[in-house]
């Protein structure tokens, strides 16, 4: 297991530019990711020799998209795929993790007291049902459904202002497309694809960025 969860010297450049520090947080983190994480069902096993670039790196990395002392809202956060990897990377940052599931929420919880993270929380709910509780200038979101359908759920949480930034795959512009009557209707103003930490990842992460107001 530990020699699956070892960095290689790309991803240890990375890993100390994005993290800096608290590295040794984010290698805990992964840790609990290969263990309960797979245990619980969180990820499939086949994920951990990859957990580190195709994961929490490609997550991570998005934090260099946001504003200082900034508001997150993640949505979906699962594993905290990239909730915890933001509140790790940038402490500055206040993080809000809404996940519907109870015992993905209870897992959460757990790593987030293990680690000591005092700048993330968790909420269970979907996340059309925290639009009068949160009001945020960021909302992440990672593999949690086509833009078309997730614009709806995301945005309002931005209450007229802000950034979406979704991590998303080679199907991003498609995704745009089928969306932009949507995107519109809520009040997007400019949706872009970007691609984010091509001078440091061996994998780029491809990220659609919307902003409102």
């Amino acid at each position: 297991m530990t020699e699956d969860l070892s960095l290689t010297a790309a991803e240890t450049v990375a890993a100390e530019k994005i993290f800096g520090d608290r590295l040794d947080l984010a290698k805990r983190y992964v840790t609990h990711l290969a263990t309960s994480g797979i245990e619980r069902g969180l990820l499939g096993p086949r994920e951990v020799p990859r957990l580190w670039s195709r994961h929490v790196l490609n997550c991570a990395i998005i934090e260099s998209l946001m504003e200082q002392d900034a508001e997150v809202a993640d949505v979906g956060s699962g594993a905290g795929l990239p909730g915890l990897c933001l509140a790790i990377a940038r402490p500055d940052l206040k993080l809000t993790l809404i996940e519907p599931l109870e015992r993905r929420c209870i897992w959460l919880t757990e790593v987030i007291d293990d680690l000591g993270l005092d700048n993330v929380t968790v909420m269970r709910g979907r996340a059309e049902q925290m639009v009068e509780t949160i009001n945020a200038r960021y909302v992440t979101a990672r593999a949690v459904s086509a833009l078309s359908n997730l614009a709806g759920l995301t945005i309002p949480l931005l209450h007229g202002k802000g950034d979406l930034i979704a991590i998303k795959g080679r199907s991003a512009a498609e995704e745009i497309d089928k969306a932009q009557k949507v995107i519109r209707k809520l009040g997007g103003t400019k949706t872009e694809v970007l691609t984010v930490g091509e001078d440091i990842l061996e994998e780029v992460t491809t990220v659609v960025r919307i902003k409102v107001g």
